[in-house]
């Protein structure tokens, strides 16, 4: 009797981790779902800040006379978008 009653108990704890589990099974998809979506909102925020820097740097070129730093400094942040489109180009041509 002793051995019936500690089998029954056994196979209740295992149902009942086994609902345990089936509940954080859907709670860990549920979450990489939400990670998934906060990711590509993460890469948006990203590219519509670096859209905005670009605009600002446009912004002030055209405010203000450009000092020789000024220039300087747009000559370089020129020259690395030519670098980049230049890689862009060549990874295309592969």
């Amino acid at each position: 009797m002793a051995t019936e009653l500690q089998l029954q108990r056994i196979q209740n704890k295992i149902q009942q981790l086994l609902k345990e589990y089936a509940v954080v099974q859907k709670e860990n998809i549920k979450l990489k779902g939400e990670l998934a979506a906060l990711k590509n909102e993460v890469k948006e925020h990203e590219k519509i800040a670096l859209e905005l820097n670009q605009k600002i740097s446009i912004l002030k070129l055209n405010a203000i006379t450009m000092t020789e730093v000024d220039k300087k400094e747009f000559e370089k942040k020129i020259n690395a978008y030519v670098k980049e489109i230049d890689r862009c180009i060549a990874l295309l041509g592969k």
